[in-house]
């Protein structure tokens, strides 16, 4: 069982914050929204009032959860984005990747995206919305970077970019949280009528005389 007293070493109090997240993301895999601080606390072996000393409360464990599953899911979608294939089909292979990651893993998605019903009484304070909006509003403007610093949207170009970004993530979001859901059809089906949605404007846009291209 852990102590409350602090090593002094940077690097050794890194490496414990990390060891607490991933004992955090067993809970969460197993348990989804349920996921409590007292299971996260004796999966990590460790009291509640340790891991309030790490992460301050249930909202803050969060914000380093999703913080650690944002990055991870931004890596692979720049990935897609930056794969040598035509527009099109990256366009596809980001839409995929973002549903493959939320399909992977669907605990950890509905944790981070949804309360649960029947959250503990101490815990019932904790506001998932409050916390959820904010990583898709990283995610709309990662989006709307990689658009302004690629495509030739003319005049206004910037604004619109933002627009596309945060619209696109939005219908990422909607449509994959009904898809994992009600499971309706095949995820490829649901990438391929997305990107047919997306394709309008995008198809004919130039890409950026001084941008990497898309």
């Amino acid at each position: 069982m852990e102590t409350t007293q602090q090593t002094g070493e940077p690097g050794a109090a890194e490496r414990r914050r990390r060891e607490l997240l991933e004992a955090a993301d067993r809970v969460v895999l197993r348990d989804g929204p349920k996921a409590s601080m007292n299971a996260i606390a004796a999966e990590a072996g460790i009291t509640k009032p340790i891991l309030y000393r790490h992460f301050g409360d249930k909202a803050g464990l969060y914000q380093a959860l999703a913080v650690r599953h944002t990055d991870a899911l931004l890596d692979s979608l720049r990935a897609a984005l930056d794969a040598p294939a035509e527009r099109r089909r990256r366009v596809e292979s980001t839409l995929d990747t973002y549903l493959a990651a939320i399909e992977a893993r669907p605990q950890v998605y509905r944790f981070l995206m949804h309360p649960a019903e029947d959250s503990h009484t101490a815990e019932r304070g904790f506001d998932v919305g409050l916390h959820s909006a904010p990583l898709l509003r990283r995610l709309g403007e990662e989006l709307a970077q990689v658009i302004s610093e690629r495509v030739d949207l003319g005049p206004g170009g910037e604004r619109l970019a933002r627009v596309w970004g945060h619209g696109i993530v939005g219908m990422m979001h909607a449509a994959g949280d009904w898809w994992l859901g009600e499971r309706p059809c095949e995820r490829a089906d649901l990438v391929a009528g997305l990107t047919d949605l997306l394709w309008g404007r995008l198809a004919t846009a130039g890409n950026r005389e001084d941008g990497p291209g898309f």
